[in-house]
């Protein structure tokens, strides 16, 4: 018998990004709602998630969006960006790098290994299209996050800034390396 849930390519259309959108906004408001001032959240959570914005990333050739389906609701997402800069020198090449821009679970699915499955996912998606490596940015204070991620391999290799409003906190750079690429 096959599971009910379902991690697929997301369709480019309006009925997607309307689903990315909602979930998106809603999964970051439930991981950092209470870790900037309200208006500057509000703000930050507007120039972020909208249908029109996810829709743009959709049709994006650099972004794919992995979505988590369970009984045809979203239930989670992963949204990744080729040839990412982050963590490089500005004379440095991106080809063959892979940024996980965002990978979130709705709040009731924390803990039962669907950001495992959308994690492995996007290493699937990596080594298909040939990646030397896979980079992201993770809040410092992020604890599960950045043992969720030591767990696949990943490593620190530098920190940036990354600012909701007035609000700036650090983001740690992570990175793993792939198979048989540099």
């Amino acid at each position: 018998m096959s599971s009910p849930l379902r991690i697929s390519l997301a369709k480019a259309n309006l009925a997607t990004a309307e689903r990315l959108a909602a979930l998106g906004r809603q999964t970051f408001l439930d991981t950092f709602g209470d870790e900037a001032p309200a208006a500057d959240m509000a703000a930050f959570l507007d120039q972020t998630y909208g249908p029109d914005i996810q829709l743009g990333e959709l049709r994006d050739p650099h972004h794919t969006f992995l979505l988590a389906e369970m009984q045809g609701q979203a239930v989670g997402y992963a949204k990744v960006w080729r040839d990412s800069p982050l963590g490089l020198e500005a004379d440095e090449n991106p080809a063959g790098r892979l940024e996980l821009k965002q990978l979130y679970v709705a709040q009731d699915w924390i803990g039962t290994g669907l950001g495992g499955s959308l994690m492995r996912r996007v290493l699937e998606l990596a080594q298909a299209e040939s990646c030397r490596c896979l980079v992201l940015g993770v809040w410092e204070h992020n604890a599960r996050a950045k043992a969720f991620y030591e767990r696949f391999g990943f490593r620190q290799i530098g920190q940036h800034p990354f600012r909701i409003g007035t609000d700036v906190s650090t983001d740690l750079i992570l990175r793993k390396g792939l198979a048989g690429r540099a």
